[in-house]
C-alpha cells in the first residue's frame, strides 16, 4: 500500500472532489454519473483516500436491506491505479458494511477480477427474495434500480458483473 495513505469518512467538502473523480469514469461508461444532489445526500455513506492531502479515491457502503448492502463508486485517480488505493478504500468499506450489521455485500462492476481477489463472487440473477424484490421497488434510489436490473438503467449497466460477498 502507498505510504502515507489515509481513508477517512467523506464530509460534504469532499463532494466536489468525488464527483470530478467519478465525471470521467461516468464517460465511459464505467460508473453511473449522479446529480450533486445525490452526492450530498449520500455523503455519509462515503469514504475518501487521501494522499498529500489531495483525495485520490473514494467509495461508498450503501445498505439496501436488513442484511444486505452496495459497494458503490468505488473509484481511484488513473495516477493512483496499482498503488492499494481500491483496497484500502474496499477493506474500510467491508468494515463498515461489518459495523452496520448487513452480512452480504453486493456490487455491480466491470473489475471482476478485483472484487475477485477480495472475495466476491459473480452471481445469476437477483441476490434478494421476490418479496424484498418487491419492497426495493419501492425504492427512488438510482442504485437500487441497477441492482434491481431494471429496464430503465440497462444502458448504464451493459457488460457489469453482479458480484455477492458474504461476510
Amino acid at each position: 500500500m502507498t505510504s502515507g495513505l489515509r481513508v477517512r469518512p467523506a464530509r460534504t467538502s469532499d463532494m466536489r472532489a468525488i464527483r470530478a473523480l467519478v465525471s470521467p469514469l461516468a464517460e465511459r461508461r464505467i460508473l453511473l454519473q449522479k446529480e450533486a444532489v445525490a452526492y450530498y445526500e449520500a455523503t455519509g455513506d462515503f469514504v475518501v483516500a487521501e494522499l498529500d492531502d489531495r483525495i485520490v479515491g473514494c467509495g461508498a457502503v450503501h445498505v439496501l436491506w436488513e442484511d444486505l448492502a452496495e459497494i458503490r463508486t468505488l473509484a481511484v485517480t488513473d495516477e493512483a491505479l496499482g498503488r492499494g488505493v481500491g483496497t484500502a478504500i474496499l477493506d474500510a468499506l467491508v468494515e463498515r458494511g461489518r459495523g452496520l450489521g448487513v452480512r452480504r455485500l453486493f456490487c455491480l462492476t466491470f473489475e471482476t477480477a478485483f472484487f475477485e481477489r477480495h472475495g466476491f463472487e459473480a452471481i445469476e440473477g437477483q441476490a434478494v427474495s421476490p418479496e424484498v424484490y418487491a419492497e426495493l421497488l419501492r425504492s427512488y434510489d438510482e442504485g437500487v434500480a441497477e441492482f434491481l436490473d431494471l429496464e430503465r438503467v440497462k444502458p448504464n449497466t451493459l457488460g457489469n458483473t453482479r458480484m455477492l460477498r458474504v461476510l
